[in-house]
């Protein structure tokens, strides 16, 4: 079945032709993953709250609903397989999870702004109090309750306070799954609570599986190789690039951060195209571009032992990733962001 089939709820970061975590029964790599799920569950030594971090796009919470589906498919943990349940959309207790209306899974993301129409740029603790709410409303059964939270990241101080009475004082049968793109932005009391659990990016034919599944797959994109090269194993990275030409923005990126001199005028007509009303999306692969290259210099200066060298790239890293929030907090030019990250990067790339 397909998501509008199921009539799946759509979240800030929905993507025309993926198909929802909640609602999609593929799930490729991270088999190490899922086995260790599959056994703790069964064996009962499962943790009260899991943290899933990794990169997005590559899996994590398309795993945690199938990890509540599976829960809920087996209550009783010791007859439960050792292998995670695929979900069923023709049955009800999966349609139900698809479409956000089961009564044993809340999933809490950004919440729609009602005034504006659009989703709002964090989670409120009016979303958290949800949690509260949830688990004395369905405590009497005895059943499994499981709450997702989607990203956790996305938390304000306030809701993040909120979460963690919850997690320090959990009810029983009660399995709290936070989702994490970028773990270091989580309270660490929150982290100390969870048994964290590392994603890594799809490896090469895991992606291209993935990819062939949503209509990506070598018949329908001219360069799958480039695409593999630039999505960092992340399935929602290679949609984007496709859809709002990522591609072309990295390859203009190369040839700028290239070249002995830098391209002034080059640089101008990246910053304009980027900077148009509709080109949030773009600006985004922008950014992840610049700061994947950084990253990549940083994990190669320390993988030949130059700790200096490494350091220097890394702390660029996390100059440029505050700038990036600062303009995005004050709704600054995109433009002149773009130029000064472009012309920051060429100077550190000739200076070595």
């Amino acid at each position: 079945m397909s998501d509008a089939v199921l009539d799946v709820p759509a979240t800030h970061d929905s993507i025309d032709g993926i198909p929802a975590p909640s609602a999609n029964p593929a799930l490729f790599g991270h088999m190490a993953v899922r086995s260790f799920l599959a056994q703790a569950y069964q064996s009962g030594h499962m943790h009260h709250a899991l943290l899933l971090e990794g990169p997005q796009g590559v899996g994590k919470t398309t795993l945690a609903f199938h990890l509540a589906g599976h829960m809920l498919k087996h209550p009783i943990q010791h007859d439960a397989p050792l292998e995670l349940a695929t979900p069923d959309y023709s049955v009800a207790p999966y349609r139900q999870i698809a479409t956000g209306t089961h009564l044993a899974i809340l999933h809490i993301s950004r919440p729609l702004d009602a005034k504006t129409g659009k989703f709002k740029t964090g989670i409120t603790v009016d979303e958290i109090r949800r949690v509260t709410h949830f688990l004395n409303r369905t405590a009497h059964d005895g059943a499994w309750r499981i709450v997702i939270v989607d990203p956790a990241d996305d938390m304000n101080r306030n809701a993040a306070n909120a979460l963690l009475k919850t997690l320090e004082e959990p009810p029983q049968r009660t399995l709290f799954i936070l989702i994490s793109h970028s773990s270091g932005r989580l309270l660490p009391t929150i982290r100390s609570r969870c048994q964290s659990i590392r994603f890594e990016g799809l490896d090469r034919q895991d992606l291209l599986s993935a990819l062939e599944t949503i209509g990506l797959g070598a018949d329908q994109v001219p360069d799958t190789e480039a695409l593999v090269a630039h999505a960092d194993g992340s399935v929602r990275k290679a949609a984007l690039l496709v859809a709002f030409g990522g591609l072309e923005i990295s390859q203009t990126i190369e040839s700028i951060l290239t070249k002995p001199v830098f391209d002034v005028p080059k640089a101008q007509a990246l910053g304009t195209a980027l900077s148009g009303r509709d080109s949030e999306i773009q600006f985004d692969l922008f950014l992840e571009d610049i700061f994947s290259r950084l990253a990549a210099k940083a994990r190669a200066a320390a993988a030949k032992g130059a700790v200096a060298e490494a350091n220097q790239w890394s702390t660029l890293w996390q100059e440029m990733q505050s700038e990036a929030r600062e303009a995005d907090a004050f709704n600054l030019d995109r433009k002149q962001s773009v130029l000064i990250f472009l012309d920051r990067m060429h100077r550190a790339l000739l200076a070595g």
